[in-house]
This record gives C-alpha cells, structure tokens and sequence, in this order.
C-alpha cells in the first residue's frame, strides 16, 4: 500500500443510497466521505455474503450531519439504519442514549487482532460498544533542505524550527490552530506529550489538572503564538490551509494528516515547492520518549432498532477483522485498524504510520465529548492568543471534563 491523495482529505460528495445490493438484508449507514472505499468493502461482503447483502446508506461527509442524521433516525425510531458508522468520540454518547448494542462479547475477536488504540474508542466504561474500522493519525512533515534530523522534542521542534525560520526566511510552524476540533486535537497532542490524561482508567473523573501537563501545553502554544514561530494565521488555520503553505516552501514543519503526503510529493500533476525537499516522522514528546498522536477513524456499531441484528454484529466483526476488507480500506488510503495491514506493507511511511497509532491516543469517547470540545475551544483558544487568563481557562475546561461524564 501507498500512501495517496484520499486519505482524511476532505470530499464532497452528498449522502444517499449507494445501492450495491439486490436484496438487502441490513443497511450500513456510513460518512460519505472516502465513499469509495466503502462501496468496496460492501461489495465484497455481498460477494462473499450473497444471503445476507448490506445496503450502504451514504450519510454527509461532515460529522455533524451525519451524527444528526443517525440521532433522528434513532429518536424518531424509524430504525432505518443497522449498522451505525460512527465517529470515535461518539461511542459514549451513543451508548449511553441506548442507542447501540453492547458487543463485549466479541472483545477477543479483535484484540490482538486492531489496534489497541482503536479498541479503546469502541467502549464506553470498560464495556465494548463498537469494533474497530478505519484509523488515522498524525505526521510531522519537515523540511529536509533544512532540518539535518526530526526532532525527539517539543523544545527541540521549536529550536529547530526558529532558527531554520529565520535563516529561510519563512515560518517555523504550521498546523491546526483555528477555533474547531482540528484546535482541540492540536492542543491535546501536546497535552498527552506532557504526559497527561483526561480521565481516570475507568473514566469516573476529570484528571486534566493532575500534573503539569495541561499548563505545559498551553504554555508552549501561547510561547510559540507570541515569538512568531507559528506561522502567521495559525490561529485560523485548517488541514488545507497548512498543507497549502508547506506545499509553496513556506514553512520548516507542519502537523497533519497523511492524505498530504502525495500531494507534497507531486502527484497526480501537483505542483509542490517541496516534491524533493521534504520527509514525515512521528510527532516528538516534551521527554523525548515515544511519541503521541490524537486518533482518528471510524467505528462500526449495531443500532438497537435493527431488526437483523445478528447479520449486523456478523457484518462489523468482519469489516473489522477480515484481512480483505481491510486491505481495501489501505488500497483507498483510508488507514484500517488491522495491525498486520501495516507490517505487511512495503511502504515505510505506512509502516510508521502503524506505529505512530499504535502509541496514538483515543480521544475519550464519553457521553459529552462535543461539549468538552467545545470548552477546549471556547476556554483555550483565546488563552493561547493572549486573550485571556490561561488559570481561569484550565480550570473551565476541568469542569467540563468533569461534566462530559455525564450524558446533559
């Protein structure tokens, strides 16, 4: 597998039927977006499956309209879907609305099997909720006509960074700054590279403030904003705008996706400042140890109006753990969950992808999730940019850990 232009990149396409079955049995109802690849993995499971056919219902390829379209469908109890395709920090929230069946007793079918990361988002309390299907994390692009090695360090990073900056003549930084999720995920990479973590191991309270690692991250964002070293505008950056700027050899580093790497290569007819200039590694840690990255990815569950629900828990246990259906995922750049896709691969950037979602963290798939996220926005956004207190902002957004424990 090689790593190409449709993966995370964002499409366009409207949601709707896909068809691909005669006489369908269940209905999968999936994020339009990366549609080919789940046209793929449906058809070959009605081939291999032709009395038990799924429907693949393509939903909007943004999350909020797609989680809309499934919570109408559950709360009106139209049961129209089988198969929930969901977003990994919806698990809680759907599971504990009893929305989606409880698949515990598939846990040892896929571990061992996915990503343990992965696994971590398809539960709720200890208690498996999902099976693992699509991942994503992130990489670390960096200019190598600039940068001798990848940095182990955050510190390291911004050494680096400013002093290649500076003699260049272009930004340090690039990356997911803007007021939305990409904001959040930025914030918590640094936050989990501090060592820190949001809640406890059987998620029953807020831990954020425990250590230093909260005020570590937000110290080196707010540095990094005041000193120039984030490039101008990060503050409303998102994926495109930063892989826009790399791609023109405006930038020594960026954080993002792996969907960037063809198009920085060249691809396809791309023009790119960077085709022979540039290499991805893993995101670096404050000690230099490991290394961290919030995941992404898709999750498949049984919606509790579904009328076929054993074909439904059969059909996400093999999206999740046959060999095929994952290659197919990996052959449309989409990242599978299937840990032996990666070893198999003879692509080293999608082997070290492999191993940066093996260390990646599960962003916490509780009830209030969105609105935890939308604290981290509201409370640490402005903070970062010298807007406000960072002491009142922290303590704000451990209340509101505290709070998405509980479904509002």
């Amino acid at each position: 597998m090689v790593l190409s232009s449709g993966c995370g990149a964002p499409p366009g396409q409207e949601g709707g039927g896909a068809g691909l079955a005669d006489d369908p049995r269940i209905v999968w109802a999936v994020t339009g977006a990366d549609r080919a690849a789940h046209e793929q993995v449906a058809a070959l499971w009605n081939e291999t499956h032709p009395d038990r056919q799924v429907e693949v219902f393509f939903l909007a390829p943004t999350a909020d309209e797609q989680r809309q379209a499934m919570f109408q469908d559950l709360q009106s109890r139209a049961g129209q879907f089988d198969v929930l395709g969901l977003d990994v920090i919806w698990t809680g929230e759907f599971a504990d609305f009893g929305y989606i069946e409880s698949l515990e007793d598939l846990r040892p079918e896929v571990e061992g099997v996915s990503l343990p990361g992965a696994v971590d988002t398809a539960q709720w309390r200890q208690e498996l909720f999902a099976l693992p299907y699509s991942s994503n994390g992130a990489f670390l692009y960096y200019r190598t006509d600039l940068i001798d090695e990848p940095p182990r360090t955050w510190e390291e990073l911004y050494e680096t960074g400013t002093a290649a900056a500076e003699e260049a003549g272009i930004s340090g930084f690039v990356g997911q700054g803007d007021r939305y999720e990409g904001f959040v995920v930025s914030y918590l990479e640094l936050f989990w590279a501090a060592g820190g973590e949001l809640f406890d191991e059987g998620q029953t309270r807020s831990t954020f403030l425990e250590g230093d690692a909260a005020s570590t991250a937000l110290d080196f964002m707010t540095r990094a904003h005041a000193t120039g070293f984030y490039a101008e505008g990060y503050d409303s950056m998102v994926e495109d705008d930063a892989r826009a700027l790399f791609q023109a050899g405006e930038a020594v580093y960026m954080r993002n996706w792996p969907y960037a790497v063809p198009l920085l290569s060249g691809e396809a007819g791309e023009e790119s400042a960077v085709a022979d200039d540039f290499a991805v590694a893993p995101l670096p840690t404050f000690d230099g140890e490991g290394t961290t990255s919030a995941l992404g990815g898709l999750n498949n569950a049984v919606s509790t109006l579904s009328d076929e629900k054993e074909v439904a828990r059969e059909f996400v246990l093999w999206a999740a753990t046959d060999p095929g259906a994952q290659a197919l995922l990996a052959e449309n750049s989409l990242p599978p969950t299937m840990e032996s896709v990666y070893e198999d691969s003879e692509d080293p950037n999608f082997r070290m992808l492999g191993d940066i979602l093996a260390e990646a963290h599960a962003r916490p798939p509780v009830p209030g999730y969105n609105s935890l996220s939308l604290a981290i926005q509201d409370e640490l956004h402005p903070a970062f940019l010298g807007q406000a207190d960072p002491g009142p902002a922290l303590e704000a957004v451990e209340r509101a850990a505290d709070d998405a424990l509980r479904q509002e």
